[in-house]
């Protein structure tokens, strides 16, 4: 059966510019990132936050969730690096392509943490601001698939079917489900349900972010179903569809946990660091000292002049004594 429509792959993922390689794959995860960034940063001076703290406690997160997010990908797929006839120094090649989403989140929350603690910032309240834009930045990032001809499901005649035309690592030219596409839709999804949710029921204490990575596994859990490419089977499913699992399980459980013991949302998602002035101004130069000095000297001047009376009023008993005499 032939196909009459589909969408076609790139037919290279990287432009050279001179010397300079330019990859789609890293471009989509660089836009990604500031799609979140950008996002967070909104929605964090919405709830009363700074600006510039999102993106600086971004400064840890993000390189802390590219290394785990690569760590999680050599490790489940160490025979593609460390296999016979395999290069171990391809694990090192990120743009390749290979990041795991739960290694990303998990050693990015980790970096996220330490900058959040440098801030005196709650972690939950920095991670649910961020959420949505993860959401985004996952469904840009995973267009950086497509450019790389990668991650693609069964065969397919449908009219949005993929064409895969690399025969490299393996993969046979074809026409395949898309599912980086139905991924990346999904995510679309994932970001909006929560942007409603947390304006609707005001979600706080991390369960904005809960509600996220909760919703993305439950849509991770089919497509991972649908894929064809290696992966590591356990009890007839593929590794990623039970990690899928198991974090969807933790999501729903802090979201009611939290629930029950937070409810409501922060009411102070960041401390006001910022000086008084008036501290450190000189005793005198402030309303405070003007107002000590002359709430001390109001005093004084009434004292002075009850004395002032006294004196006068006894001088002139003085002289009434007197001039009753010479009378």
């Amino acid at each position: 059966m032939e196909t009459i429509a589909y969408i076609p792959s790139p037919s290279q993922g990287v432009v050279h510019l001179g010397p300079i390689p330019l990859r789609g794959y890293a471009f989509c995860i660089i836009i990604g990132v500031f799609v979140a960034v950008w996002l967070g940063n909104k929605r964090w001076v919405a709830r009363g936050g700074k600006v510039g703290t999102v993106a600086d406690i971004a400064v840890w997160a993000v390189p802390f969730g590219l290394v785990g997010g690569r760590l999680y990908h050599v490790i489940t797929d160490y025979e593609l690096y460390f296999s016979e006839g395999r290069d171990w120094v391809d694990a090192f090649k990120v743009w390749q392509g290979g990041l795991g989403i739960w290694g990303a989140i998990a050693l990015g929350a980790v970096g996220a943490w330490i900058g959040c603690r440098r801030r005196g910032i709650p972690l939950p309240a920095w991670a649910d601001a961020l959420a949505p834009g993860i959401a985004f930045a996952q469904a840009i990032g995973r267009w950086g698939n497509w450019f790389n001809q990668e991650l693609y499901g069964r065969e397919t005649h449908l009219p949005w079917a993929l064409h895969i035309t690399s025969s490299t690592d393996g993969r046979v030219p074809g026409y395949y489900h898309p599912t980086f596409l139905y991924e990346s839709l999904w995510c679309v999804g994932v970001g909006f349900l929560v942007i409603w949710a947390d304006r609707r029921f005001k979600l706080g204490h991390g369960r904005a972010f809960a509600l996220y990575v909760a919703s993305y596994c439950v849509g991770r859990g089919w497509i991972e179903y649908m894929r064809v490419d290696d992966a590591h089977h356990f009890l007839g499913l593929r590794l990623n569809d039970w990690t899928a699992m198991i974090v969807f399980l933790l999501a729903v459980l802090y979201f009611v946990i939290s629930a029950k013991k937070r409810p409501g949302r922060e009411e102070v998602v960041e401390p006001d660091t910022e000086t008084d002035v008036d501290a450190d101004a000189p005793a005198g130069e402030t309303d405070g000292d003007d107002s000590a000095v002359t709430s001390e000297e109001e005093p004084k001047e009434d004292a002075d002049a009850k004395e002032a009376d006294v004196e006068n009023e006894v001088d002139a008993k003085k002289d009434e004594a007197e001039s009753a005499k010479k009378g």
